[in-house]
């Protein structure tokens, strides 16, 4: 039978964040599953949305679980931690004596020496594995992959949805592939498209993106995919990019070409959906009735953000909204002192804001008026089934206001209504919710909005691209549709 060694190393790196991804949030977990090794991999992953899981539900193969790890988004990877993962791949999969090898990759990963993270865990694999192995590997639909990655990787498959409500699909579609490279050849074709995407006009809830990916399926090709890439990655091949595999080099070239020429069309369609956190507000206000979503995409844990900035919520306290609620700000200071104070106690508070860039700390009273240990299990289209574990958290009310604010130990976007429930808050309840996050919160979230609003708030996830201090763009790129061409290199 055939071997299969399988792996996956999850991260999506904001070259702008503030803080490093080290070695340790990749072992504790928190919204991601901690890292898993060996036997223990298939009984964790049993049934959830991500690649991994979907790939071992399709592969008829012997598999040979090696490590799987992933850690919330953020700054540059260390590259102490990317070595030890990767090198611990490397040898599982030369131990293993496979056939084949399946990576769970993101496509976004920077190290301060690796501009392609993942370009580099393939080079060091057919370093040690050889050329001809067949190698398969799924991304992230936000992946910024470089040519290397169609190079050295057999086929790739790519998340069509955004919210990413089909992880677990792709890593099937990535075990179909497997099948179809072991059968016999499979040529690629790729082309990356010129101009950048907001993380906020990628949803592929709205046009154009979502016509773009519901033709996927109608493609000649054996398979045909698209990743609109990460905006806050200073990488040369950071960007969109469609790739295509088939049976003859003809068919795969033709409908890359056809896919990418799809997407320069789309361009001016594009849309941020950004408007003022003022604005929101006011809007969310007046509407006749709850709830309105306000997402705060800039300050967005989920895409490399703080998850404390208070521009929203200071805009909340400024117009006295009297029902609204958000979640999760990241304040481990201010959720041990709610613990120590106990529900029902009134403390002094001095919220988030920890990064000057982006904000200043909310300062005033609260109430306690919820505790909770921020382990549970979440519910929603994305992560359900999947065990959260945030560290002490706690719910508190603005005195003399109408909101409240769950604060949390550990930085995670809100893409799951059980960040509210977690301290008793039910969101369907409330006139005004608020979540830390971009576009993954409409999972859960759309069924009971009345009305989804994307507010502008300072934060390390910028969606003014041209704003945006890029010194290793490659040349030729607008920043953003129909955007500025990239400047001359900063110097």
């Amino acid at each position: 039978m055939t071997r299969v060694a399988v792996a996956g190393f999850q991260h999506e790196t904001n070259t702008f964040a503030p803080f490093p991804t080290t070695m340790e949030l990749f072992e504790r977990g928190g919204a991601w599953p901690p890292l898993t090794r060996g036997a223990a991999i298939p009984g964790r992953f049993r049934g959830l949305n991500i690649p991994l899981a979907g790939f071992l539900g399709a592969c008829r193969h012997e598999v040979i679980p090696i490590l799987w790890a992933g850690a919330e988004p953020g700054g540059f990877v260390e590259d102490a931690a990317f070595d030890a993962i990767a090198s611990e791949i490397v040898e599982g999969a030369a131990a293993a004596r496979a056939d084949a090898v399946y990576l769970d990759l993101h496509g976004a990963m920077v190290t301060r020496r690796h501009m392609d993270a993942e370009a580099e865990l393939l080079r060091r694999l057919r370093a040690r594995l050889g050329v001809e192995l067949p190698i398969v590997a799924s991304f992230d639909l936000h992946g910024n992959l470089a040519p290397e990655i169609f190079e050295l990787a057999s086929a790739v498959a790519i998340y069509r949805s955004y919210p990413h409500v089909d992880m677990a699909e792709t890593g099937a579609r990535a075990a179909a592939l497997l099948d179809a490279v072991l059968e016999g050849p499979v040529f690629k074709a790729w082309q990356h498209v010129d101009f950048l995407i907001p993380i906020t006009a990628q949803s592929t809830r709205y046009s154009p993106a979502r016509e773009l990916y519901e033709h996927l399926p109608e493609s000649p090709a054996l398979s045909a995919d698209i990743a609109l890439g990460f905006p806050p990655a200073d990488i040369p091949y950071c960007g969109p990019v469609v790739v295509a595999h088939a049976r003859e080099q003809e068919i795969a070239d033709a409908a890359a070409r056809e896919i990418a020429e799809r997407l320069l069309r789309a361009e001016p369609a594009f849309d941020s959906r950004l408007i003022g956190a003022e604005a929101a507000v006011a809007r969310a206000l007046a509407a006749p009735k709850g709830p309105v979503v306000i997402a705060d995409p800039q300050d967005n844990p989920g895409a490399g953000g703080t998850g404390d900035t208070t521009g929203i919520l200071k805009a909340l306290v400024a117009a006295q909204a009297p029902d609204a609620v958000l979640s999760m700000l990241h304040d481990p200071a201010t959720a041990a002192s709610a613990h120590a104070a106990g529900v029902g106690a009134e403390i002094a508070i001095s919220l988030g804001g920890s990064f000057a860039a982006y904000s200043t700390p909310l300062t005033g009273t609260a109430t306690v008026e919820a505790l909770s240990d921020g382990r549970f299990r979440f519910t929603g289209p994305m992560f359900g089934g999947s065990d959260a574990d945030l560290g002490p958290v706690a719910r508190l009310r603005l005195s003399g206001t109408g909101i409240t604010v769950v604060v949390g130990s550990r930085r995670a976007q809100n893409a799951d209504q059980e960040m509210f429930r977690v301290v008793g808050i039910e969101p369907a309840d409330h006139a005004i919710v608020c979540v830390k996050s971009a576009v993954h919160f409409m999972a859960d979230y759309a069924p009971i909005a009345r009305e989804i609003l994307f507010a502008v708030a300072p934060g390390a996830n910028p969606c003014d691209l041209a704003a945006i201090p890029y010194r290793n763009l490659r040349p030729g790129l607008r920043l953003g549709p129909g955007g500025p061409l990239l400047p001359p290199a900063r110097g």
